[in-house]
């Protein structure tokens, strides 16, 4: 029998490229979003259900078809990860949604954090280095990882809690850099504005990073945090240079029109180790979930 999966957010920027990596696989999957009109080009392999977090929903897991595992992408306010409302508004009805699934019967839990976690420090950043939040989104999430952990201890359910560093990709926010860039190719712009250039980032595809979703989603593992990155820093300078070389076109870089953000330090990449370990695993998903069940 199938596994069965289901994915919030997945009208999303990450969760729509998720959805395509699972129909790989032969997953029972289910789509919940607020608005399924975003989702109406789905092929009819994937059941579309509407969903809204921040409203009561007793019985979600039971509209999500009391899958065997989650998939929790949905996070509203981004990119302003300084708004307080992470930690008022979107952390407490975050937490007793999943806490809700998760005493509906939920297995196995995959949530999206953020390499913000780690806060200003520096160098290689691993699993291990302890979490420094510095702004409000990074808090919020670090948060609901801590409440997570704690509920685990109440409750049996398999948890993975999967840092996401820089992903770029289709379908991104209009604000963010790649599609500015690529807007400014199509129009033939002389230049592009952008900071120095010089801070270092890891940086991956989008397609890559819903790969890696998909593979921790389908085992099920209970791995706690496991960093999804490339491993390898990158300055942003030369990550777009790469971008316009690949798009065969020329555009002067206007360095340092932007200043650098404030919110994160100049140099920091991920350690993608357990990440590696994590999805090479020769797990069966169906043994995971038997020992998911075991207290049932």
């Amino acid at each position: 029998m199938p596994v069965r999966i289901a994915v919030t957010g997945a009208s999303g920027f990450v969760g729509r490229h998720v959805l395509k990596a699972l129909l790989a696989s032969d997953a029972a999957i289910v789509a919940a979003t607020r608005t399924p009109a975003k989702l109406a080009d789905l092929p009819d392999r994937i059941d579309v259900v509407e969903l809204d977090i921040g409203a009561p929903q007793p019985q979600a897991f039971e509209v999500l078809s009391r899958p065997d595992v989650v998939l929790h992408l949905a996070w509203d306010g981004l990119p302003n990860y300084r708004s307080l409302h992470h930690f008022e508004r979107e952390l407490p009805r975050h937490y007793q949604f999943l806490k809700g699934l998760v005493e509906g019967g939920l297995p196995a839990l995959v949530v999206t954090g953020t390499c913000f976690e780690y806060g200003m420090q520096s160098g290689p950043l691993s699993e291990e280095t302890v979490c420094q939040p510095a702004n409000p989104y990074a808090l919020a999430k670090h948060t609901l990882h801590r409440q997570l952990d704690f509920l685990q201890r109440e409750r049996a359910f398999n948890l993975t809690w999967a840092r996401l560093f820089y992903t770029f990709g289709e379908g991104q926010a209009e604000s963010s850099l790649w599609p500015q860039l690529r807007a400014a190719l199509a129009r033939g712009d002389r230049e592009f504005n952008m900071s120095g250039g010089e801070q270092l980032r890891d940086f991956l595809p989008v397609s890559v990073v819903a790969s890696h979703l998909a593979e921790l989603t389908l085992k099920g593992l209970d791995a706690g945090a496991i960093n999804i990155c490339s491993g390898r820093p990158q300055s942003v300078r030369n990550l777009v240079e790469g971008w316009v070389a690949d798009a065969g076109k020329t555009i002067a870089l206007n360095l340092g029109y932007y200043p650098y953000p404030d919110y994160e330090p100049m140099a920091f990449w991920g350690d993608r180790t357990k990440l590696d370990l994590s999805i090479k695993r020769n797990i069966l998903t169906a043994a995971i979930m038997k020992v998911a069940y075991k207290d049932e």
